[in-house]
């Protein structure tokens, strides 16, 4: 039985998904929304509404005259683009058991590409938070944010830094991390890049580049993640215009 909350849409969503996760449908058929509003205690508009969301992400879809069924080859997506997540569920999501290594922790002056995407003055410091993902102890991910430390409260952010970085400035800062905008970037890791990650110097990797903004669309993190392309690849689904 589902319990009633203000997120009772994303509980209906979560219950369904889990049982497609775990073929949990008969031949992929999802039931009607009368039969699956009654099993789990809530209205056929909720119902529809989780649906909706689960046929917007691809995992389902509807044909005319036949029903709702799975989309099995969509499954295969363990991470959308689009959804804010850290990293250690990526490597969950992925199969890998994850740890984190923080590299570095330090305040000093923004350089010039984070002064400019976070609307900061010239003199204006940043926080500093490297940090190392790894599965089963080989490196996948290495992170760097960067945030202004006028929005950072606690004296003692040092032992929380190894929390995921919207945690860290709910907890930290007051400030709710929304979105991301994200330039996804192609590169070529220098020697301390590489060191970092196992790999060798000049390796080709992608690369998230990206400002994050908070519950007032101001500008709180510039973050840059670099990946393990032979560890860790991403997919997402692409349809055509109005399907």
């Amino acid at each position: 039985m589902i319990t009633r909350n203000p997120s009772l849409t994303e509980q209906v969503k979560a219950n369904l998904k889990e049982r497609i996760l775990n073929d949990g449908f008969e031949e992929g058929r999802i039931p009607p929304e009368a039969e699956l509003a009654a099993e789990l205690g809530v209205s056929r508009t909720t119902v529809r509404d989780a649906l909706g969301r689960l046929e917007h992400e691809g995992a389902i879809s509807r044909r005319q005259g036949s029903g709702t069924f799975v989309n099995k080859p969509v499954l295969q997506i363990k991470s959308r683009l689009e959804e804010i997540w850290s990293y250690e569920q990526v490597l969950e999501d992925h199969g890998y058991t994850p740890s984190v290594d923080v590299l570095r922790v330090e305040t000093g002056p923004a350089d010039n590409s984070t002064a400019a995407v976070l609307d900061l003055d010239g003199d204006s410091n940043v926080l500093v938070i490297e940090k190392l993902f790894l599965e089963d102890d080989r490196p996948v991910v290495l992170t760097v944010n960067r945030i202004p430390t006028d929005i950072v409260t606690d004296a003692e952010y040092e032992r929380h830094s190894a929390t995921p970085v919207y945690e860290f400035l709910e907890e930290q800062c007051g400030r709710t991390l929304s979105y991301y905008l994200s330039d996804i970037v192609p590169v070529q890791l220098d020697d301390e890049q590489a060191g970092r990650l196992g790999v060798e110097q000049g390796t080709l990797a992608v690369s998230f580049d990206e400002v994050g903004y908070d519950q007032d669309n101001a500008p709180v993190v510039h973050a840059t993640s670099y990946f393990r392309d032979d560890l860790l690849r991403f997919r997402l689904i692409r349809r055509r215009p109005g399907t």
